[in-house]
Parts: structure tokens; C-alpha cells; sequence
């Protein structure tokens, strides 16, 4: 491919370098999941939701506890926690 001064470009697919390739979800997005997870999770199915929140969340952090990664990971983290131990408090019958 050729730009306009003459240069080489390179064509698609692009190497993304370290980086790898982009497929699937990217961390902002599984924050936002886990979030909306974790909020559902109060109102129905907490001890799925609860989990599932607590999954993405630690995924949009990177794997590893990093609070200033992104807000809504840390808010998925936090909510998702306190739902499930919600859900295993109601399932074990213990009134808090």
C-alpha cells in the first residue's frame, strides 16, 4: 500500500506487537459487565450475579488488585463481594 509521499504502509492485518491481538472484551467493557452484574445481582439471582461480578471485575483490574485501574472494575469487585455474601447469608438462613 502506498501513501501519498511514497511510503510503505502496512497492510491488514496489523502486528499489534507485546500488545497481542484485541479479540474478545477489553477491561473497560468487563468493568461495565461486572458492574451491571453486581447491581442486578442485588434484586435477583445474587448468588450467580454476585460471582459473575466479582469475575469481571477482577478481570478488568488485570488480574491482580490494582483499585486506581478503572472505577467501574473496583465498583464490580466491592458490589459483587458484598452480593454474594448476601446470597450465602439468605441461602444459609442467617437473618443479618
Amino acid at each position: 500500500m502506498m501513501t501519498s509521499f511514497g511510503q510503505r504502509t502496512r497492510g491488514y492485518p496489523r502486528s499489534r506487537g507485546r500488545a497481542g491481538m484485541r479479540d474478545g472484551l477489553d477491561r473497560g467493557t468487563l468493568g461495565i459487565i461486572g458492574t451491571i452484574f453486581a447491581v442486578v445481582g442485588f434484586f435477583a439471582l445474587g448468588i450467580l450475579l454476585g460471582p459473575a461480578a466479582l469475575v469481571c471485575g477482577w478481570l478488568s483490574m488485570g488480574r491482580a488488585w490494582n483499585p486506581r485501574s478503572s472505577i467501574p472494575a473496583l465498583v464490580a469487585v466491592v458490589l459483587g463481594a458484598i452480593d454474594t455474601l448476601l446470597a450465602l447469608f439468605w441461602l444459609a438462613g442467617v437473618s443479618v
